[in-house]
């Protein structure tokens, strides 16, 4: 089976989560006896074709995307027009037996390619605009980004989602039929998450030995609910010494952040330290007592299944897919009331307090993070190719009139 992933984000071209699941989905797949080409982007620097761990990959020389979010939607129109141009000679050249697009950044030049091949096209959402604006999406660009989600999932022959939240999310909101909606959640790999850094030196960069590190990762966005985690920190501090904590991330947020934490009084008790690579990420992951999930709309939660298999507790909101990784039962995790900072540093406070409860929820978190794999995930995607293909070729019935 030849396969075309699309996707505009494509390590080392990070811009999220997505980059890293296409890679590993894409790697994996591979080894199951899938041929897998990826059509990205190079971020203006990249060669136009590689092989990069047995998945040959394509790219179109894309600049750097604009700020200016009006600007952007140009620029993505851009990018699947110049995608298209090179994805066509791909099909003509190669052929392939279905195509794989992640998001509403591609839908565009998916849905072309498949129709151009007369082949199946599916599509991962990760999430929508709906859930990333908590609803507000009757303005532009938000309007226009609504609309090529639902258009997206209707014209699709199959959806695939990373929760049983997103099935039910995007079913709700982009109106994707339930039958056509196969659930993948995403996984994670230990031996990607190795430390690089000294550990004790790190550490010591941002607390002492009896000090407790807190540590907060990801966008700097509205949706992740790093304000509500900022005033719990403001309430945990008041009663408690020794805290410290640390903000890896950047994004639109980020001042408005960072004026909240000199206003709360924080800034004496940590540091914000913009974008991290993945080699700081995951040493930081390693060196902090607890790792706050504080999001208010999150459709996996990949921080907090690296983080435990990390070996650091993880504290997140009872809301959207978070509940499939970290299970209401308080084993392997602790959850907290979605958009409640008060309950969020009451949890945090009586956990930083209990060296004993924190080890046992560590060591019970690292096995249960094994069941997130992606060898499995990349089995069940091939079986809904598979499945899709099948469905593509089978003659279709005729009926006497």
């Amino acid at each position: 089976m030849r396969v075309l992933l699309v996707s505009w984000e494509y390590p080392p071209v990070i811009e999220g989560g997505l980059a890293r699941h296409v890679r590993k989905l894409s790697e994996h797949l591979a080894r199951h006896a899938v041929e897998v080409h990826v059509l990205s982007r190079s971020g203006g620097h990249l060669p136009a074709r590689e092989i990069r761990h047995g998945v040959i990959v394509h790219r179109v020389r894309e600049p750097e995307f604009p700020r200016d979010v009006g600007a952007f939607v140009r620029w993505v129109d851009r990018m699947n027009a110049d995608m298209y141009e090179l994805g066509v000679g791909l099909c003509e050249q190669l052929g392939f037996d279905l195509v794989h697009s992640h998001d509403w950044l591609v839908a565009d030049v998916a849905q072309r390619l498949a129709g151009h091949l007369g082949c199946p096209w599916l599509v991962t959402v990760h999430a929508t605009e709906f859930g990333r604006h908590q609803g507000w999406v009757s303005s532009y660009p938000q309007s226009h980004i609504h609309a090529v989600e639902r258009h997206m999932v209707a014209a699709a022959d199959r959806v695939i989602t990373c929760s049983h939240y997103m099935r039910g999310h995007v079913a709700a909101v982009l109106g994707a039929p339930l039958g056509r909606t196969t659930v993948i959640q995403n996984a994670v790999d230990p031996r990607d998450l190795e430390p690089v850094f000294h550990l004790d030196s790190l550490r010591a960069r941002f607390a002492q030995p009896h000090q407790r590190l807190v540590l907060l990762v990801g966008r700097l966005v509205y949706e992740k609910g790093f304000h509500l985690a900022l005033d719990a920190l403001a309430q945990v501090v008041q009663t408690l010494a020794g805290i410290r904590f640390v903000v890896a991330g950047s994004g639109t947020a980020e001042a408005e952040l960072k004026a909240q934490a000199r206003r709360l009084g924080l800034m004496r008790h940590g540091s914000f330290l913009g974008w991290v690579g993945d080699n700081m990420l995951h040493s930081l992951y390693r060196v902090a007592e607890v790792t706050i999930v504080p999001s208010i709309y999150e459709p996996f939660g990949l921080v907090a299944l690296e983080a435990m298999a990390c070996g650091c507790l993880c504290i997140v909101a009872d809301t959207g897919g978070l509940r499939e990784v970290v299970p209401a039962n308080g084993t392997v995790g602790l959850r907290f009331r979605s958009r409640d900072s008060e309950a969020l540093g009451e949890v945090l406070g009586r956990i930083l307090t209990n060296d004993r409860d924190r080890a046992k929820l560590v060591a019970e978190a690292r096995e249960h993070v094994l069941a997130f794999d992606w060898s499995e995930v990349a089995r069940r995607t091939r079986e809904v190719y598979l499945e899709v293909s099948m469905a593509a070729s089978a003659p279709r019935a005729t009926h006497p009139f």
